[in-house]
C-alpha cells in the first residue's frame, strides 16, 4: 500500500518541482513591480495574469500542447506504455518523470519496513516527500523555497512533543544549533572572501534537520553532506571542466545525508563517538 502511496506522490512532485519555481517567480515578478511601481510588459501582464498553481492548468505536453490523459499520467506504467514518447507528436519523455516516481515508492517502502505501523513511519514519509521535492528544486534553480522548507521545520518540533524522534529540548536546541552553524561558516566565508559561499535555504534546511532529529545528529548530518559534496564537486570539476566559480547546490547533499541519519543515524553517532 505504502508503495501504491508513494509512486502516487512522486508523480504529484513532479508537478511540485516543474511548477513551484515557475509560481515563485511570477510571485516575485509582481512583488517587484508593485515595490517599484512600474508597469509590467504586455506579455509578462498576460501570462501572469493566468491561472497557475500546482493544480491548475492540466498538465500538457511542453512540444505540442496536447492534454496528458488519465491513462497517460499512470506512475511508471504509462511511461513504459507509451515507449517513454509522447502520444500525440512522439517527442520523447524526459526519463526522470518515472524515476522520480519509482524512487519515491522505494523509499516509501524502504520507511514503512524500517519503522513499521507507527507515528515514525507518518512524519518520516511527509519528511522523505519533502526532500525529494526540495533536492530537485535546488538541482534545477537553486532555491530552496521557504514554502516548503518552514513548515517541515514547524512541523519537525512539533512531532518532538511527541517524541517521534526526539524530545522537545533537543529538537529546539537542533534546529537552532542546525541554522546558526551554517550561517556562522557564511558569515566568516564572506567576511574572508567579500562572496556568498551558500544561501539561506542550506541554514533552514539545517535547521529542519536539527528540529526533526534533535542536536546530537548534525555533526553527522554536516560531515556527510560536506564529503559527498567536496567528492561531486571536484569530480565535476576535474572530469566535466566545469569552473570552480559555478555554484553547486549543496540542498541535496545535505538531503542525503539527513535520509542517512533518519536510517541508521543512531549507529553513526555511535561510530564516531566510539573514535574518541
Amino acid at each position: 500500500m505504502i508503495g501504491f502511496v508513494g509512486l502516487c506522490v512522486g508523480s504529484f512532485l513532479n508537478v511540485v518541482i516543474y511548477r513551484l519555481p515557475i509560481m515563485m517567480e511570477r510571485d516575485w515578478r509582481q512583488q517587484s513591480a508593485e515595490f517599484l511601481e512600474i508597469r509590467l510588459s504586455d506579455n509578462d501582464s498576460d501570462s501572469d495574469s493566468v491561472t497557475f498553481n500546482l493544480s491548475t492548468p492540466n498538465s500538457k505536453c511542453p512540444a505540442c500542447k496536447a492534454a496528458i490523459r488519465a491513462w497517460q499520467n499512470i506512475p511508471v506504467f504509462s511511461y513504459i506504455m507509451l515507449g517513454g514518447k509522447c502520444a500525440n507528436c512522439k517527442t520523447s519523455i524526459s526519463i526522470r518523470y518515472p524515476l522520480v516516481e519509482f524512487v519515491t515508492a522505494v523509499l516509501s517502502i524502504l520507511i514503512a519496513w524500517h519503522f513499521g505501523f507507527s507515528l515514525q513511519t507518518l512524519f518520516a514519509l511527509i519528511l522523505l516527500w519533502s526532500l525529494i521535492a526540495l533536492s530537485l528544486i535546488d538541482l534545477d534553480h537553486q532555491l530552496l523555497p521557504d514554502s516548503i522548507t518552514l513548515p517541515l521545520l514547524w512541523l519537525g518540533l512539533f512531532s518532538s512533543v511527541f517524541n517521534v524522534f526526539t524530545d522537545s529540548k533537543s529538537s529546539i536546541i537542533g534546529a537552532i544549533a542546525g541554522y546558526l552553524s551554517l550561517w556562522s561558516v557564511y558569515m566568516v566565508f564572506k567576511l574572508l572572501t567579500g562572496k556568498e559561499g551558500m544561501g539561506f535555504g542550506d541554514f533552514k534546511l539545517l535547521a529542519v534537520f536539527g528540529a526533526w532529529f534533535g542536536w546530537k545528529f548534525l555533526p553527522v548530518i554536516i560531515l556527510l553532506s560536506s564529503v559527498v559534496g567536496a567528492v561531486v564537486g571536484i569530480c565535476m570539476i576535474v572530469f566535466t571542466k566545469r569552473g570552480k566559480e559555478v555554484p553547486i547546490p549543496f540542498g541535496p547533499y545535505l538531503a542525503g545525508a539527513g535520509l542517512i541519519a533518519l536510517f541508521c543515524g543512531e549507529q553513526l553517532i555511535a561510530w564516531y563517538l566510539g573514535r574518541f
